[in-house]
C-alpha cells in the first residue's frame, strides 16, 4: 500500500508577508511566485484580495502568470470578499478559493460575535457561494485547534458536504503541542474521511 501523497500549499505571499518588514508590491509578489512555481509547490496562496486595491491587482496578477501549480486567493465567508477573490483569479489555470471562518468559542463570542449556528450558517452560505464561482474550494477552521470537537467536527463535515474539497485545520495562534495537533487530525480523517485534510501551523509561543 503506498503511502498518502502530501501535497504542499505554500502562504508565503499572504501569511508570511505579515511579518514586519516582508510587504510586497505585484510586481514582488508575481516574481516570488514565479520561484515557488519552479520549486514545485502545488498551491501558491496569492494573498487577500478585499484587504485593498494593491492586494487584489497582486493576487489577480499572480493568476494570470502562474501556470503549472494552483492560485488561491482567501476571503471570509462574507459574499462581497468571496466575490472579490473569485474575480482576482479570474485567468488563472488552476483557481482556489480559500474561504475560513473561526470555529473557537472565544473567537466566535469576542471577535466575531456570532452563535455557533449562526457561524455554521455563515460557513456553509459562504461555500456554497464559493463553490458557483470557482471549481476549487478550501474552508479553513480559523483557531481549530482551540475549538470544541463536536462543533468543528460538525463545521467541517457541513462545509464538506457544501462543496469544500479541502478542509484546513489551522493552529492559528500556536496553541497546540505536536502530538496534540496530530491527534485532533488523526480523529478528523477518521470522522470526515473523504475530506482532504490541510495543515497550518505556527509557533508563535514558541
Amino acid at each position: 500500500m503506498s503511502a498518502p501523497r502530501l501535497a504542499v500549499f505554500d502562504t508565503t505571499l499572504r501569511d508570511g508577508e505579515q511579518s514586519p518588514g516582508c510587504s510586497m508590491t505585484p510586481t514582488e509578489k508575481v516574481r516570488f511566485a514565479r520561484q515557488l512555481e519552479r520549486l514545485g509547490v502545488d498551491v501558491i496562496e496569492a494573498g487577500f484580495p478585499v484587504a485593498s486595491s494593491g492586494e487584489w491587482e497582486a493576487v489577480h496578477a499572480v493568476a494570470g502568470e502562474v501556470g503549472r501549480c494552483g492560485v488561491a486567493a482567501l476571503a471570509r465567508t462574507r459574499p462581497q470578499d468571496v466575490q472579490a477573490a473569485a474575480r482576482a483569479l479570474a485567468g488563472a489555470a488552476r483557481p482556489r478559493l480559500h474561504v475560513f471562518l473561526a470555529t473557537s468559542r472565544i473567537h466566535l463570542e469576542h471577535k466575531l460575535r456570532l452563535s455557533a449556528a449562526e457561524a455554521l450558517h455563515q460557513a456553509v452560505e459562504g461555500v456554497r457561494l464559493a463553490v458557483a464561482l470557482c471549481p476549487e474550494v478550501e474552508f479553513s477552521a480559523e483557531d481549530a485547534s482551540r475549538s470544541d470537537y463536536g462543533y468543528l467536527r460538525e463545521v467541517l463535515q457541513a462545509v464538506h458536504e457544501a462543496g469544500a474539497r479541502v478542509l484546513n485545520v489551522p493552529d492559528t495562534v500556536g496553541y497546540a503541542l505536536p502530538a496534540e495537533y496530530a491527534a485532533l487530525i488523526g480523529r478528523l480523517r477518521r470522522d470526515v474521511p473523504t475530506a482532504v485534510l490541510s495543515v497550518h501551523c505556527h509557533d508563535d509561543l514558541g
